[in-house]
């Protein structure tokens, strides 16, 4: 798995139980053989989008407080992907 998606798995892992939809995009991650975020992103739906760009938007500026530079580059490599 790309080290990108790695992130963003882990990320997503935090979503899981809210029920706020993040669990089926993890399970798709998990299940799919993506070899890039891009080929991720382009399989998501319009809703799948607008979850992670609302999650995505909070967590990298918790990364970006806590100076965690290297999720942050990660996770920005998927959030710029999405528009």
């Amino acid at each position: 798995m790309d080290k990108t998606l790695g992130y963003l798995r882990e990320t997503l892992s935090n979503y899981t139980d809210d029920g706020s939809g993040g669990i089926q995009i993890y399970q798709k991650l998990k299940n799919g053989n993506f070899k890039s975020e891009g080929e991720f992103v382009k399989s998501l739906s319009q809703e799948e989008i607008n979850f992670l760009n609302k999650i995505l938007h909070a967590e990298l500026q918790y990364a970006e407080e806590v100076q965690d530079d290297k999720r942050v580059y990660e996770l920005n490599e998927v959030y710029e992907l999405l528009f």
